[in-house]
């Protein structure tokens, strides 16, 4: 075989069709498809990435949503590689490490008061897996084995391992594992646009957690929940004091709160964390996505110290009260570098305090699309926005999920060199916090001229 240097662009694209099986992918389309521009990419600079052919593109979606200051940033790139010139991986399992023991130390500082011990993972998927598990191990622990059921939002997402794919609410992704999961008692989208009930959504569903927990809280361990909004749900946002207002319940009934902050965590939604909007303190914590800035996989699940203390034992009884429970790369010390690099940046740059100004700029962009015909809604916390496409505006009428309406605007954005991925028909924007205003506006108005130019021409 060629060696890399040596290899095209349109090979690379073939060999990718041949060998590659992508993540959440139609991979027939997929190979159908065939080499394109923004297919492989090569290259990243600032807050853009680049293919093989040179061509630039905005990242609009922060590569998935976990890129916090642009690719290729001095501060964290030194850090990795001083790292690795020390070692890259150690394991915690009867070791530490300083870059996790450090990182550790971070995040209790900056998360919400109360959180106190970190547990690392390499997943938001596996940070959300570690949180239900403790949840359920902890009331074992304290001698209450009956709590051992969870209570999560419609159309919420948590992962892809089984555990966390048990608390999702989107059928069309996990629908087909109903068979291997463990039973979720599900609640609906505060979210009023899906609902019929309008503004009070919010009260309505505050009304089944407490109905629920009425008859029967000796039962549930935890609630979990995206806070402020809903992400791969289709960018759902909560209404104000919603999850103060489960922050109470759960306190009221004596559950846990888990916090997934896997995507809203780290300036996502207008601060540094979502729960920091509402001044709450889950019991559990999820980080991942934006832990490292976008550089490597690295999560964590940060705890309370009264959860903590529930799993101490003498080693006699370990068996009964030790979470067994860890990954070969957990802590992993090249990703530590890298996320204590990042968070250092974070205070160094001031960001959180500069997000109001891109915030605006955003809702301001997108506003203009508020009477497009084919705009049923937009959406928007901090900078994660979403817009969803309809066919037509009044009712709302969807689109038929096969016409792939959301895909189609996403391929034509390529066009004006930006690189975004729908969920559905929601067209999502979610930059990386710390882009420029220039490169931002570029972003936005490349966005919302495809969406109006691609409904002139269809």
């Amino acid at each position: 075989m060629d060696t890399p240097a040596n290899i095209t662009p349109e090979q690379l694209a073939e060999l990718d069709a041949r060998f590659v099986w992508h993540p959440f992918t139609p991979m027939k389309q997929w190979i159908a498809e065939g080499d394109g521009p923004g297919r492989v990419i090569a290259d990243a600079e600032g807050f853009e990435l680049i293919d093989t052919r040179g061509r630039r593109f905005i990242d609009g979606f922060s590569s998935l949503w976990c890129n916090l200051h642009g690719h290729r940033v001095e501060q964290i790139d030194r850090a990795v590689t001083e790292q690795l010139g020390r070692v890259a991986h150690t394991t915690l399992l009867g070791h530490a490490s300083g870059p996790s023991i450090e990182l550790a130390r971070r995040l209790v500082q900056i998360t919400p008061p109360g959180l106190e011990k970190v547990f690392y993972s390499d997943s938001g998927s596996a940070a959300v897996e570690i949180a239900l598990k403790m949840a359920f191990q902890y009331f074992r622990n304290i001698s209450q084995p009956s709590r051992r059921k969870f209570i999560a939002l419609r159309s919420g997402y948590h992962g892809d391992t089984i555990g966390s794919v048990s608390l999702g609410g989107i059928a069309a992704f996990h629908g087909i594992f109903g068979p291997l999961l463990f039973e979720t008692t599900f609640v609906d989208s505060p979210n009023p646009y899906h609902h019929p009930s309008g503004a009070q959504g919010g009260a309505r569903v505050l009304a089944q957690i407490e109905e629920i927990l009425s008859r029967s809280a000796a039962e549930y361990c935890a609630v979990i929940v995206e806070p402020l909004i809903q992400g791969a749900g289709g960018m759902l946002t909560h209404p104000p004091g919603f999850l103060r207002s489960v922050r109470k319940l759960t306190t009221d009934h004596g559950l846990l709160l888990i916090a997934d902050e896997v995507a809203t965590g780290f300036c996502r939604t207008g601060g540094l964390f979502a729960c920091d909007a509402e001044a709450v303190t889950p019991d559990l914590m999820c980080l991942g996505k934006g832990l490292t800035g976008g550089y490597l996989p690295l999560a964590a699940t940060l705890a309370t110290q009264e959860i903590f203390d529930a799993f101490l034992a003498r080693p006699h009884e370990a068996g009964t009260k030790t979470f067994y429970h860890g990954h070969t790369f957990t802590g992993n010390a090249l990703g530590c570098a890298a996320a204590n690099a990042s968070i250092e940046l974070l205070r160094q740059s001031h960001l959180p305090a500069l997000l109001d100004e891109k915030v605006e700029l955003i809702r301001a962009a997108v506003a203009p699309l508020c009477d497009h015909p084919n705009v049923g809604d937009i959406r928007q916390c901090g900078m994660m926005a979403g817009i969803e496409l309809v066919a037509d505006r009044d009712g709302p009428k969807f689109f038929d999920a096969a016409d792939r309406v959301g895909a189609a605007v996403c391929r034509a954005a390529l066009t004006r060199d930006i690189i975004i991925r729908p969920l559905g028909d929601v067209i999502t924007l979610m930059p990386a916090p710390a882009m420029d205003t220039a490169t931002l506006g570029r972003l936005l108005a490349g966005v919302t001229a495809t969406i109006d130019e691609y409904f002139k021409a269809s």
